[in-house]
């Protein structure tokens, strides 16, 4: 199976100063990128809570190793997550927000895009990443995405019962196509995800996908998006009812792409908003 191993690559836990941050549009990609390096989630850590984390080295079906992220909670629910990123891959927001989804009970793998072309090491700031996004596949992905629903499924990512897929931006639309990728998912989450082709390969994406989606889907979308039109999250959500997909989209009114970040003060109620809304979504779809 998709085997896994610990790597002793250092982490920083050190917090961000708090700034007012806006995405950045890459010119190559025409794709915002979601988060900056040193972001942080927008939710506050439980004190007490009883995590354990560990980096990972997974190995997906044809033989790749790709880094990943482990976040177990000491009061398991039964649920697990796996987590998607951004452009940027795994990095220290991500790995924040696992141990979020941990110390509410839910077994979290963070993971990355880039051990085909990147390795698995940690990578500093200034790592070429879209070189790397424009190298991914949908296919590679999902292979990658069921490493990590194995491990959390396994004892050493805790026997979950219950997986689930969270991602944002790239990530976002990657995560509701894990719903149509044979998982056995219990849901799929997207934040400000493309419901449209996929910008790396081209594949046809999450509203082309709806009639073979087979789990719940939640979308946490911002109404301010300059990217994701207000008509194409519209054509989603109806595509979605006309499918007879369960799903929910909410858009959060004047709130931008990567809106679920510390730094952008102006929206933490929104972020708290949808924070609520992931673990309610994950509480009423838990088998």
């Amino acid at each position: 199976m998709d085997a896994q191993e610990a790597t002793p690559f250092g982490r920083r836990r050190d917090a961000a100063p708090c700034r007012r941050i806006a995405p950045t549009i890459s010119a190559e990609a025409t794709f915002p990128m979601c988060y900056e390096i040193d972001a942080e989630p927008p939710i506050p850590a439980i004190a007490g809570a009883a995590v354990d984390s560990e980096d990972l080295v997974l190995t997906a079906k044809d033989g790749t190793k790709f880094a990943a992220f482990a976040a177990r909670s000491g009061n398991p629910s039964g649920a697990g997550v796996v987590v998607l990123p951004d452009v940027r891959g795994l990095f220290h927001f991500y790995e924040e927000l696992a141990l979020r989804f941990a110390e509410e009970g839910v077994n979290a793998c963070t993971i990355d895009y880039f051990g085909r072309s990147g390795g698995v090491s940690k990578r500093a700031a200034e790592f070429p990443f879209m070189d790397h996004v424009r190298q991914t596949k949908q296919e590679t992905i999902a292979a990658d995405t069921a490493a990590a629903v194995a491990y959390l499924r396994s004892p050493a990512g805790g026997a979950c019962t219950s997986v689930f897929t969270v991602g944002f931006c790239f990530g976002g639309s990657n995560s509701w196509n894990q719903a149509a990728q044979g998982h056995d998912l219990a849901g799929a989450i997207g934040f400000y995800g493309r419901p449209g082709p996929g910008f790396a390969d081209g594949q046809p994406g999450p509203e082309q996908r709806v009639k073979d989606m087979t789990c719940p889907i939640l979308g946490l979308m911002g109404g301010a998006d300059p990217m994701i039109p207000a008509a194409d999250v519209k054509q989603f959500d109806e595509a979605l009812a006309a499918a007879g997909v369960n799903h929910e989209i909410v858009t959060y009114a004047g709130a931008p792409h990567s809106f679920f970040d510390r730094a952008y003060e102006q929206f933490a109620a929104d972020s708290a908003d949808a924070w609520r809304r992931i673990l309610a979504f994950i509480r009423a779809n838990k088998k």
